[in-house]
């Protein structure tokens, strides 16, 4: 297996990000126009970096532990 085999993303589209996370693409783009998860544009794509997208699960996490 060759190195790039094994690296894992350090960003990822909406779609993708929903899936990792769990939710749905549409709640992906309500956190990103709230300002609650952090996006930016490469190009034409939009990106969000993985530990950004760790970083906000960890505060809804939080905020809304029972």
């Amino acid at each position: 297996m060759t190195q790039l085999a094994t690296l894992q993303p350090l960003a990822v589209g909406p779609e993708e990000a929903a899936r990792a996370s769990g939710t749905t693409r549409s709640a992906i783009y309500e956190a990103i126009a709230r300002g609650d998860l952090v996006s930016f544009k490469a190009g034409k794509r939009r990106l969000i970096l993985i530990e950004e997208l760790r970083a906000w699960l960890n505060r809804m996490a939080k905020e809304n532990a029972r």
